[in-house]
C-alpha cells in the first residue's frame, strides 16, 4: 500500500465538526490502497471531547502520532474539556492572539510537529504529505517537509486563510504576513483541495501563479455508516421539532430566528404552539437569557453537546434541520459542514444563509426552505410554509443524485485519485 502522511491539528478526541472530515478521509483511505498515519495535538484542553470519534478511528485502526506543544490548549490539557467562555471574551481572546501571532495560536504545535514529522518520514517510507487547514501555520512546515523529501505536499481547505471570514489584521503588515505566508506555502504545493467553488475562485484570483487544473474541489460529506440501526430518540408528541447542531459564536446566531418565532407566536399563535427547537452543541447562556427575554422558554430545547453518535440520532428523528450563517464578511465562502451531513438524512432543511456556497448547496439538495438570515419577516413566512406542507404531506423531496455524490467513500476516492496521480507525477 502506498503511505500518506495526515497533518491535522484537529482530530479526536478533539469533538465538533473541523474532525470530522479528516477523520472519515482516513478512516476510508485504505480500501483505495492509501494507509495514512495521522500526526496530531496530544492531550488538549478544548470545549469538546468525543469519545465516539476516537473509537471510530481506533476501530479503522488509523496510525496516530501525537504531539504536545505550547499552545493554549496544551497548556489547559489537564483541565479535559472546557467551558466556552461568553461571546465578549473569547472575542476578545481571538482578537488578541491575531494581533500578536501570526498566522495563528498553532505556532508552537507547528514546530513540535516539524520536528515528529521529519522523524517519521527519516524512518519510514511515506508517498505524500497531506495536510487540512486551519490551522494555518502548520502549512508552513508542510512545506519545509515536501523540500526536504522530495514529497508531494496536498493542502486541504476546509476554509480561507488569507481572506478568511473571521479574518482580524490589526495593521496593513499584519494583512502582508498572512498573504505572503500563504503564498509561500502555495508555490511548494503539487495540488489543492477546496471545500466549494467560492474558495477556489478566490485562490485562483488572488494567486495568479495557480491554474484552475492546480485545484481540485471535494465538499463536505455524510458517512452512511454513521446512520446505520438508528434508534428513535424523541418523545412522541404532536409537535414540529426543528434541530440544530454546533455552537454559535461570531456571527453565528440564533437570534434572528428566535425573533421570527416570536413574531409568530403573536400574529399566529395557532402555527406557533405547533413547534419545539432543539440545540445540541453550545446554545450559549446569552442566546438563552434572549430566549427569556423573547418568552419562548416553552418552545426551545437545549440539549447541551453530545457525542457525534447521539447527534446523528437526533438528526435522523427531527422534522426539520436548521443550519444558519450570517451574511458578513466572505461568508459566501463557507461551506458549513452540518448542512452536509444534514443531506444524508434526506430530512428537509432550514437554511437561513446568505447567497454563496452553502445557498447553493442547499438549493441543489432541493428538499430546503431558504431565506436570507437576517429577514425576520421570511423565516416567519418559511415557518408558516414548513408547517402547512408538513401537515399535507407536501414536504419536498430531495435530489438523490446529488446526496449521493457527498457519500464519504465517494469523497475519499477522490482523494485517493489525487493523491495516487500525485505520487505518479513526482516519479
Amino acid at each position: 500500500m502506498f503511505k500518506v502522511l495526515v497533518i491535522a491539528y484537529y482530530f479526536p478526541p478533539m469533538g465538533l465538526s473541523g474532525v470530522q472530515r479528516t477523520l472519515k478521509f482516513t478512516k476510508y483511505l485504505k480500501e483505495y490502497n492509501w494507509r495514512p498515519t495521522v500526526l496530531t495535538s496530544g492531550k488538549t484542553g478544548y470545549y469538546a471531547h468525543d469519545l465516539s470519534l476516537l473509537k471510530e478511528a481506533e476501530d479503522a485502526e488509523i496510525e496516530i502520532v501525537r504531539t504536545e506543544a505550547f499552545d493554549l490548549n496544551s497548556m489547559l490539557a489537564n483541565f479535559g474539556t472546557i467551558k466556552m467562555p461568553s461571546e465578549k471574551i473569547r472575542k476578545l481572546l481571538s482578537l488578541l492572539s491575531k494581533t500578536f501571532l501570526i498566522p495563528d495560536n498553532k505556532i508552537s504545535w507547528s514546530i513540535k510537529a516539524y520536528k515528529k514529522a521529519k522523524e517519521l518520514l527519516s524512518k519510514e517510507k511515506f508517498d505524500a504529505i497531506y495536510i487540512t487547514l486551519p490551522p494555518f501555520s502548520p502549512f508552513t512546515i508542510a512545506s519545509r517537509l515536501k523540500k526536504e523529501f522530495n514529497l508531494p505536499l496536498i493542502v486541504d481547505y476546509r476554509d480561507l486563510w488569507y481572506g478568511n471570514h473571521f479574518a482580524f489584521y490589526p495593521t496593513p503588515y499584519h494583512k502582508f504576513r498572512h498573504k505572503k505566508q500563504e503564498e509561500m506555502a502555495l508555490r511548494s504545493t503539487d495540488h489543492v483541495i477546496a471545500v466549494n467553488r467560492k474558495i477556489k475562485e478566490h485562490l485562483l484570483t488572488t494567486y495568479k501563479f495557480l491554474s484552475f487544473e492546480n485545484i481540485t474541489i471535494i465538499p463536505h460529506g455524510f458517512d452512511p455508516a454513521d446512520f446505520n440501526n438508528i434508534k428513535p430518540v424523541f418523545t412522541e408528541n404532536d409537535k414540529i421539532k426543528v434541530l440544530y447542531t454546533g455552537i454559535f459564536y461570531e456571527s453565528i446566531t440564533p437570534k434572528y430566528l428566535f425573533k421570527a418565532f416570536r413574531e409568530l407566536s403573536i400574529e399566529r399563535p395557532d402555527i406557533a404552539e405547533n413547534y419545539e427547537f432543539h440545540f445540541i452543541g453550545y446554545l450559549r447562556k446569552e442566546n438563552m437569557n434572549l430566549v427569556k427575554q423573547l418568552g419562548l422558554e416553552a418552545f426551545i430545547f437545549d440539549h447541551g453537546y453530545m457525542d457525534h453518535k447521539e447527534v446523528v440520532r437526533y438528526i435522523s428523528y427531527a422534522d426539520f434541520l436548521w443550519v444558519m450563517l450570517n451574511d458578513e464578511k466572505n461568508m459566501q465562502m463557507v461551506s458549513a459542514g452540518k448542512l452536509f451531513e444534514y443531506f444524508g438524512t434526506k430530512k428537509p432543511i432550514l437554511a437561513t444563509v446568505p447567497e454563496g456556497a452553502s445557498r447553493t448547496a442547499a438549493t441543489q439538495y432541493s428538499a430546503s426552505y431558504i431565506t436570507d438570515p437576517r429577514d425576520i419577516t421570511a423565516i416567519k413566512n418559511a415557518l408558516i410554509k414548513m408547517r402547512t406542507d408538513f401537515i399535507n404531506g407536501n414536504i419536498p423531496s430531495p435530489n438523490d443524485e446529488f446526496v449521493l455524490t457527498h457519500d464519504r467513500k465517494f469523497l475519499t476516492k477522490q482523494l485517493a485519485q489525487i493523491l495516487q496521480f500525485n505520487v505518479k507525477e513526482t516519479e
